[in-house]
């Protein structure tokens, strides 16, 4: 079969004749239905930082995967071939679906474990619940296991991209009044879709709104200072993007307002499932945008580009 395999620092995407995985011990086969892409795709191909997740290349990319499985290992009669799936990519040991040992999704089929496996609903279609396995289970677990949003409280939302959509929207669904900030224009033409109380380009514009939470699901750096800049007292800020790699903040309002940042990356099983839960209601409906197996390249270079609206989805026969 062939799959997109990423093999250096840099270097273009090979598109490699691989092998079809064989259930073993402990793991399913999934033939993938819908296969996402990430900004730290991006980070990936183009940051030498990220190569310490890469011990052996060539490695197939994707961790944002649904389908179905089509063969079952011993240990794992649990699960049945025909199940519907979407693949949670990290692991209980810190490894994850597309880096280090584990091939990604950027192939017709690859092999998952039960730290992975999450069924998916019926009404939930592929393309939903591929996106939701990463944008949308790091999103959820941010707002809502880190923040702490609940009915009723001020929340701030920095970056309208595939992650601070689920974010917003799953905000506003808890019933919580959001505002958000987005350089995009067409992001911030999403806002009634969204549900938002506001939104403008810098999140500074809602100073005056007593915002206890701040999810900054862009993280360049800027976003970081200005979201310190705009906290209420005792209000929390959780930052999830990785724009840029550090951030210069103004230490006075941390201290004087008494604020707390923490940190937060992916999510468990149980957010992509209440995720699932979110979306076969139908009132959580992120933008994506279909592309082919052959368009995943030229798609993650416009993703490096920027200005990008929704997630770029890959389906599969």
């Amino acid at each position: 079969m062939k799959a997109w395999q990423f093999v250096g620092t840099n270097q273009p995407l090979q598109c490699n004749e691989v092998p079809e995985p064989v259930a073993r011990p402990g793991t399913v086969v999934v033939d993938v239905k819908a296969t996402g892409l990430c900004h730290s795709d991006v980070s990936t191909l183009t940051d030498p930082g990220w190569m310490f997740m890469y011990p052996e290349l060539p490695r197939t990319l994707g961790h944002e995967s649904a389908g179905v499985i089509s063969a079952v290992g011993a240990g794992m009669e649990h699960w049945k071939v025909g199940d519907r799936v979407g693949l949670a990519p990290v692991m209980a040991n810190g490894e994850a679906l597309g880096y280090f040992s584990w091939d990604g999704g950027w192939a017709p089929k690859m092999l998952a474990t039960d730290d992975n496996l999450v069924r998916l609903p019926d009404e939930v279609p592929f393309d939903l619940g591929a996106m939701a396995t990463d944008a949308g289970l790091t999103s959820y677990h941010a707002i809502m296991a880190v923040g702490g949003c609940k009915a009723g409280m001020n929340v701030g939302v920095i970056g309208l991209g595939g992650l601070g959509y689920i974010g917003a929207r799953t905000a506003v669904l808890s019933g919580a009044n959001v505002f958000a900030a987005d350089v995009s224009p067409a992001a911030r033409a999403l806002a009634d879709e969204i549900g938002l109380a506001g939104v403008a380009e810098s999140i500074t514009a809602f100073k005056d709104k007593g915002l206890q939470l701040i999810v900054d699901y862009a993280g360049f750096g800027s976003t970081t200072a200005e979201a310190i800049e705009t906290l209420a007292e005792f209000g929390r800020l959780v930052q999830v993007g990785m724009g840029k790699g550090e951030a210069t903040i103004n230490t006075t309002p941390l201290i004087i307002n008494q604020l707390t940042i923490a940190g937060s990356k992916s999510g468990t099983k149980e957010d992509l499932a209440g995720i699932y839960e979110l979306m076969r209601t139908g009132k959580l409906n992120p933008p994506m945008n279909h592309i082919g197996f052959d368009d995943i390249p030229a798609s993650l270079e416009r993703l490096h580009q920027g200005g990008v609206v929704g997630r770029f989805v890959a389906l599969f026969d």
